[in-house]
C-alpha cells in the first residue's frame, strides 16, 4: 500500500461506537475529543523525577486513539485543529501585547537573529539530510515544515511545487505525508530540547523566574517616592503644574505640606508652592533625583503618615466614556480635587502623566480625600462586574481580522507565489495590535485573566487532540516502512540540530535566561504546544514574551524559506 493510499483510507469504528458514529456523528466526534482531552491531561500530570509532559500528553493519547481507528471525520479534525490554534495564539497575543513592544525594543534583535539562525539551520539540515539519506527533496520540504511544526510553510511549499509542473504528479503528495510523519516528533523534539537544557545546565526554575522578573522590573524603571523640601526661591508662587522639569521627567506630585501647617493636602495642579513647603513626588529614582535639584533638597519628613484627611485608593478604569481620554482631560485635580500618581497596565507600572490615555482595565492610584476619591472612581467606572466581563464582540472581531490578515497574500520579489502569515500568525498579530490600541468605537479589547487562561487552555487542548487523532490513524504503518524510517531519522536531525546548536550558544555564550530560552525555542519553531509546555514548566507566562517577540519574523521566514527550498532544490 502506498503512502497516498494510506492517507486516503477511511477509518471506521465498530460495535456500538460504530452505530453512534453512523447515527450521531457530531455526538461521536465530541465524545472522542473529550475522551482524548481528559485522558491526555491526566497523563500529562504524571511526573518522573519531577518532569511531566503537561498539556502535550493530549497529543500522545490522541495518537493512540487514532492508531485504533476511532474514525472522527477528517474535516471535523481539521476544523477543530484550526479553531484550537486560533484561540490559543489569539489569547497569547492579548496577554503579551501590552508588553510586546517594550520587550521587542529591549531584547528583540538578538532573539530574532537567533530565531532566524534556527530557521536557516533547519533548512540546511533538511536539504543535507535528504541528500545523505536519499530522500526525495519534495518530501524534504514536508519534513522541514513538519519537524518544525509549521503548517503555513507546508501550504506555501505545496503551492510552489504546483507551479513547477512536475513530471511525476504523485510527488505533490509527498510533502503532506512527510509532514504528518515528522510533525509529532517536531513537538516532542522541542519539548525534549527544553528538558535536555534544563538537566544539562541544572536549571533552577525558581531562580531563573526570579532573575527574569528582576531584569524586566529594572528595564521598566520601577517607581518610588521622594519627599522634597522646596528651597528654590525662583519657584515662589509657581503652580505645581508649571514647575520646570516636572512633565519632562514624568514626575507626579501627590501630596503637599505647606510651611507652618501640620496637615497634609492632596496636591492639585493649580496649587502654588513656596519656599519651606514640603512635597511628596512619585517617579523613577533617577528622575526624582533630577527633580530634587530643581526644587531644593530631600526631606526626612514622612508625608504618607502625616496628619490630614489625605488617603489613597486604587481604582480601575471600566467606564466606556473615560476610555481614550487623557488624565488631564478627565480633570482629576480640577474636577475632583485628587491627584493620580501611578497607572498600572497589564502588570507594568508607570507614572500617570497628564498625557497618558486611559485604557480599559488600567489601575489608577488616586490620592485625595476619601469622598473625592469616590467621586473620581465613579467617573472612571471602577466596576468589578465590568472588569470580569468578557466582551465576546471584541473576541470575534479580533479573530475575524486575524484570519483575514493570515490569508492576505504578501508578494515578495523573487518568490513565484505570495506568502501568507497563516491562520496562526494572523490572529497573533491582530491580538498584539488590538491590545495596544485598546478601543475602537464601542469595541474594547480587554479580556479578564481567568477568561484568557480558560480560552487559551481550551484552544491548545483542542488543537493537540485533533492533531493526535489525525496523525495516529496510519502512524505505525508509515513509520515502519523503509521511507518512513528514513523520514523519521531526518526529522530528528531537522528538529534537534538547530535547537541544540543555537540554544547551547544562547545559554553558554549569551547567558540567556531559561524563560527567554524556552520562548525562543518554541517561537522559532512557531510551536504553541511547546510554548504551553514552557509556560507550565516555568509556572508563569514569562516565556510567552520571547515567543511573541520572535514569532512574526519566524513565521514569515519559514514560509519564504520553504518556497526557496522548492524553487532551488526540487527538480
Amino acid at each position: 500500500m502506498t503512502f497516498a493510499q494510506l492517507a486516503a483510507t477511511p477509518a471506521a469504528p465498530g460495535g456500538w461506537l460504530g452505530e453512534l458514529h453512523a447515527l450521531q456523528p457530531v455526538a461521536y466526534a465530541l465524545l472522542m475529543l473529550a475522551s482524548v482531552a481528559a485522558l491526555g491531561l491526566a497523563f500529562g500530570k504524571l511526573r518522573i523525577r519531577g518532569i511531566g509532559l503537561g498539556v502535550a500528553g493530549v497529543l500522545f493519547v490522541g495518537i493512540v486513539f487514532g492508531h485504533f481507528q476511532v474514525g472522527v471525520e477528517r474535516s471535523v479534525l481539521e476544523f477543530g485543529r484550526d479553531l484550537g490554534l486560533v484561540l490559543f495564539v489569539y489569547t497569547i497575543g492579548l496577554q503579551v501585547g501590552p508588553g510586546f513592544f517594550t520587550s521587542l525594543r529591549r531584547e528583540g534583535l538578538p532573539l530574532n537573529l537567533m530565531a532566524a539562525a534556527i530557521v536557516l539551520l533547519g533548512a540546511a539540515c533538511s536539504v543535507g539530510l535528504a541528500m545523505l539519506l536519499k530522500i526525495d527533496l519534495a518530501a524534504a520540504v514536508g519534513l522541514f515544515s513538519g519537524a518544525t511544526t509549521n503548517t503555513p510553510s507546508l501550504g506555501a511549499a505545496q503551492q510552489a511545487l504546483k507551479s513547477l509542473s512536475l513530471e511525476d504528479a504523485t510527488r505533490l503528495e509527498l510533502p503532506a505525508l512527510a509532514y504528518a510523519v515528522s510533525y509529532p516528533f517536531g513537538i516532542i523534539g522541542i519539548i525534549l530540547s527544553m528538558i535536555l537544557f534544563r538537566g544539562l545546565f541544572r536549571i533552577n526554575l525558581e531562580r531563573e523566574a526570579s532573575q527574569f522578573g528582576e531584569a524586566h522590573r529594572q528595564g521598566s524603571d520601577p517607581l518610588s517616592r521622594m519627599t522634597i523640601m522646596v528651597e528654590n526661591e525662583n519657584l515662589n508662587g509657581v503652580a505645581i503644574r508649571e514647575i520646570p522639569g516636572r512633565s519632562e521627567l514624568s514626575v507626579i506630585i501627590s501630596r503637599i505640606l505647606f510651611a507652618g501647617e501640620e496637615s497634609v493636602h492632596a496636591a492639585r495642579g493649580d496649587m502654588p508652592v513656596h519656599v519651606g513647603d514640603t512635597i511628596l513626588a512619585v517617579g523613577t529614582p533617577a528622575n526624582l533625583r533630577k527633580f530634587m535639584l530643581i526644587l531644593g533638597r530631600e526631606s526626612s519628613k514622612d508625608l504618607m503618615h502625616a496628619p490630614g484627611e489625605v488617603t489613597f485608593r486604587r481604582v480601575v478604569v471600566t467606564r466606556r466614556e473615560a476610555l481614550g481620554k487623557t488624565v488631564r482631560e478627565i480633570g482629576f485635580d480640577q474636577a475632583f480635587g485628587v491627584s493620580v500618581t501611578r497607572l498600572n497596565r497589564a502588570g507594568v507600572e508607570m507614572p500617570a502623566t497628564s498625557w497618558m490615555r486611559l485604557q480599559f482595565g488600567d489601575v489608577l492610584q488616586v490620592v485625595g480625600r476619601d469622598a473625592d476619591i469616590t467621586r473620581a472612581a465613579n467617573e472612571v467606572g471602577n466596576s468589578s462586574k465590568a472588569l470580569n466581563h468578557t466582551n465576546f464582540v471584541a473576541v470575534f472581531v479580533g479573530v475575524a481580522v486575524g484570519v483575514l490578515l493570515g490569508v492576505l497574500p504578501i508578494h515578495v520579489a523573487g518568490i513565484p507565489v505570495p506568502v501568507r502569515l497563516g491562520i496562526a500568525g494572523g490572529p497573533l498579530l491582530a491580538a498584539i495590535l488590538f491590545s495596544q490600541i485598546g478601543r475602537i468605537g464601542p469595541v474594547v479589547w480587554y479580556m479578564p485573566e481567568n477568561a484568557n487562561i480558560a480560552l487559551r487552555e481550551l484552544g491548545i487542548v483542542l488543537f493537540l487532540a485533533c492533531v493526535g487523532l489525525k496523525a495516529g490513524e496510519h502512524f505505525t504503518e508509515i513509520i515502519f516502512s523503509a521511507n518512513g524510517i528514513r523520514w523519521m531519522v531526518a526529522a530528528v536531525g531537522i528538529t534537534l540540530i538547530p535547537l541544540l546548536i543555537v540554544g547551547g550558544f544562547a545559554r553558554l555564550v549569551l547567558k540567556l535566561n531559561f524563560m527567554n530560552l524556552c520562548g525562543l525555542l518554541s517561537g522559532s519553531m512557531t510551536d504553541p504546544p511547546a510554548l504551553a509546555f514552557a509556560n507550565t514548566t516555568a509556572g508563569s507566562d514569562a516565556p510567552a514574551l520571547a515567543y511573541a517577540s520572535v514569532y512574526p519574523l519566524t513565521m514569515i521566514l519559514r514560509i519564504v524559506v520553504a518556497q526557496l527550498v522548492v524553487v532551488f532544490f526540487v527538480h
